[in-house]
């Protein structure tokens, strides 16, 4: 008995272990986190920003001055001279900007100075400039007009330098433990040229992106380490100028060195990564973030020019396809590497940071851990279908879980690695689990095919169930049923009729065996016989015994009740059922043989069902089915029976109702009323004290079940079946009894 459910343990044991086994394998490659790993993540993040990117605020104070086409053709070709960018600085400082940063490098002295041009060996002789002429410098004269103005000029980041040093105009203050020692790494910068680097009022770091860095540009430092110290990204430097401050804040995390956790610029704190990166949250390019540089040179003094930059941080830059400063976006949108500059800058204005962190990253991996976890149990216990709509439930809580958290908190949840993890976990276990499924079936329908009924046999494929052949002993219930009344049927109908009728009948009783998870061994003539606990498992099966007897006598009386008998007699069934151990395995030669059981039990449940006509009663059972099910059905005493072919007395019970009647006051009355009638039969009380005792039953039997006034009504003549002294010659009488009487 316990050997297929251990086995069924052990495969399913088995296949648990797998799948655990390909959970733990997924959680290495996730902390391996290779490249396609990485590069799935992140697209899937600019999937988030393309389906909502960021809105374009027009009252944002971030413009943006482009040196266009159109401006490259009135001003002439870049590099202009620096007296035309000093007029520049002019005009905008006149306009009111907040700050003007230069997107750009001014690394060597002007060309088109004049001192430079009389140093010029090809010139000399040819140019003839005055004395003042040969001390006018351009670059003093661009570092004159800059110092008058809230300017920020750009350092590059470069893998070589000619050793001039970028001294930060921010001072930086660190909070935690030297959270700047794990910033970005540049080797070098290439500083402007002097004077302008002592002018200027900030310098920031112009790279979008670490050096050798190509494709979408994702993340911007917002701080980079460098040989002399840690320099603010330029957007940053030009809102440090803007807001009149002087230092920047580096905060991190205080038992741990080179962990940055945000950097805070006066009322604005930036959440950052551990290396002083933050995600860009893109929104759509849009024209009206830009100024043409042709229309600020001009100085026209125009109010709607003025409009557009007073107040506000401008940022100067380019967008001619010559100067080679366009980078991708997440947005898949191809921009000039100053309007990243600006969108960093308006999304720290209006705190729209994205954000993520070592938590996030642990709640993915938690997050895959339980679809694993779901796909793997499930599968185990309901199979691949139910595993299927599970992981997939799970899968769209997660997916809903990562767009919520992007769109209200602005975190980035990555849900490939769950859902990716979570699919090849069922397609791995499902493809494992269909072939020991199949190979099992392969053998399960060759051999039983032959003995077993196709509804067991198509829920043995069902729930994967392997059966031992052969003889095994195991504890199983059987019911015999057999029709009451058949030879007065079997006289008023026709042979055809008869077997029309009797598979009519069958069908309806055998559902309700089947209903209770029953299997039906044979049809014998117009007996049924059926047990439980074979070949399958099945908990509780006296209890479904009992219950699949009680649905065949409501179905009986529905049949009694149905067209096809009209006029003529009804029906009646006599049911037993005993519990015990019995051989159950395929009985019969090498080439025609049953699956049956044999054993006493069976006999039993034959006898009693006999019993059925002296004790009165349609549905009797054995004392261990009492035994194991009195909790659950209604049941009274029957007294003691003499079973053909055995020697001591069978004590049986009459099945009265299920659970529910049971619990009902009547029939516990009912059972307090009977158990007295018993003990005054017992107790040999004169006849008229048990004939009112009898009376009282039967009244309080009448509206519980009809079928107990006939059982009242023949107790009279039963007395001896429930006395102790009821001895061998009860046995000869009930034995005699049977032998004259007919068989119906």
């Amino acid at each position: 008995m316990t050997g297929k459910p251990r086995e069924r343990t052990g495969r399913r044991r088995a296949f648990q272990l797998v799948g655990l086994g390909l959970i733990l394998f997924g959680c290495f490659i996730r902390v391996l986190d290779p490249y396609p790993v990485r590069m799935t993540r992140l697209i899937y993040f600019d999937l988030l920003q393309r389906i909502s990117p960021r809105e374009y605020n027009p009252d944002l104070p971030v413009r943006v001055v482009d040196i266009d086409e159109q401006s490259l053709a009135n001003w002439g070709q870049w590099p202009w001279p620096r007296t035309l960018l000093a007029q520049m600085v002019r005009n905008l400082g006149e306009y009111g900007a907040a700050s003007i940063a230069f997107d750009m490098l001014f690394i060597e002295p002007d060309r088109f100075s004049p001192v430079r041009l009389l140093n010029d060996p090809a010139l000399a002789g040819v140019v003839s400039v005055d004395h003042h002429a040969s001390k006018m410098d351009n670059d003093v004269l661009f570092g004159r007009e800059i110092a008058n103005w809230p300017v920020v000029l750009g350092a590059a980041a470069r893998q070589s330098g000619d050793g001039r040093a970028v001294t930060p105009h921010a001072g930086i203050i660190e909070i935690g433990e030297m959270p700047t020692a794990g910033l970005v790494s540049v080797p070098h910068w290439t500083p402007p040229a002097p004077p302008l680097d002592r002018s200027a009022a900030g310098i920031g770091g112009v790279n979008v992106s670490p050096l050798g860095g190509m494709g979408i540009i994702r993340r911007v430092p917002v701080l980079w380490g460098g040989p002399d110290g840690a320099l603010p990204g330029l957007g940053i430097e030009a809102l440090r100028v803007a807001l009149d401050e002087s230092i920047v804040i580096a905060e991190g995390t205080p038992d741990e060195a080179g962990i940055m956790l945000a950097v805070e610029i006066g009322e604005f704190r930036l959440p950052t990564t551990e290396n002083g990166e933050v995600w860009v949250r893109y929104r759509r390019d849009n024209p009206d973030l830009y100024l043409s540089a042709d229309d600020i040179m001009q100085m026209q003094d125009d109010p709607a020019i003025r409009a557009e930059i007073e107040g506000r941080i401008i940022l100067v830059g380019t967008s001619a396809a010559g100067l080679f400063d366009m980078h991708q976006t997440a947005l898949g949108e191809s921009v000039p590497g100053v309007t990243i500059h600006a969108q960093i800058l308006e999304q720290i204005l209006t705190g729209e940071m994205l954000s993520r962190s070592d938590v996030t990253a642990a709640l993915e991996l938690l997050s895959f851990v339980t679809l694993g976890i779901v796909v793997t149990a499930v599968m185990a216990r309901f199979g691949a279908v139910a595993s299927f709509v599970a992981g997939g439930a799970s899968a769209a809580v997660v997916l809903a879980i990562s767009w919520l958290a992007f769109q209200n908190q602005l975190v980035l949840f990555d849900v490939t690695f769950p859902l990716a993890g979570g699919m090849a976990n069922f397609g791995l276990l499902a493809g494992y689990l269909f072939i020991s499924t199949e190979r099992e079936k392969r053998v399960i329908r060759q051999i039983f095919s032959h003995y077993v009924a196709p509804e067991i046999l198509d829920e043995m494929e069902g729930t994967g169930h392997q059966l031992q052949l052969g003889g095994e002993t195991q504890e199983i219930t059987v019911m015999f049923s057999d029709i009451r009344g058949f030879t007065p049927l079997s006289e008023s109908v026709s042979a055809t009729d008869l077997v029309t009728l009797l598979n009519q009948l069958f069908s309806q009783i055998g559902d309700q065996i089947l209903l209770e998870r029953g299997t039906i061994d044979k049809f014998i003539g117009d007996a049924v016989m059926a047990f439980w606990n074979a070949p399958l498992p099945v908990e509780d099966h006296p209890c479904r015994a009992a219950q699949a007897a009680l649905l065949m006598r409501q179905a009986l009386t529905d049949f009694n009740a149905s067209d096809v008998m009209t006029g003529r007699p009804p029906i009646a069934l006599a049911t037993g059922c005993a519990t015990g151990r019995a051989c159950v395995g395929n009985i019969g030669s090498k080439r025609r043989f049953n699956y049956t059981v044999i054993g006493d039990v069976v006999n039993v449940a034959a006898r009693i069902e006999q019993s059925c006509r002296h004790v009165d009663y349609d549905i009797l059972v054995s004392c261990s089915v009492y035994e194991k099910t009195r909790q659950d059905m209604a049941m009274l005493e029957a007294g003691y029976v003499d079973l053909k072919g055995r020697t001591d007395l069978e004590p049986v019970f009459i099945l009265v109702g299920d659970n529910a009647m049971l619990d009902t006051p009547a029939f516990q009355k009912l059972d307090a009323t009977h158990k007295k009638l018993i003990e005054a039969i017992r107790g040999r009380q004169p006849p008229d004290q048990v004939e009112a005792i009898c009376e009282d039953c039967i009244a309080q039997a009448r509206p519980i079940e009809p079928g107990l006034l006939k059982f009242y009504g023949a107790l009279s003549g039963r007395a001896a079946d429930f006395r102790s002294e009821f001895q061998s010659s009860q046995l000869i009488f009930s034995h005699h009894e049977r032998e004259s009487t007919p068989s119906a």
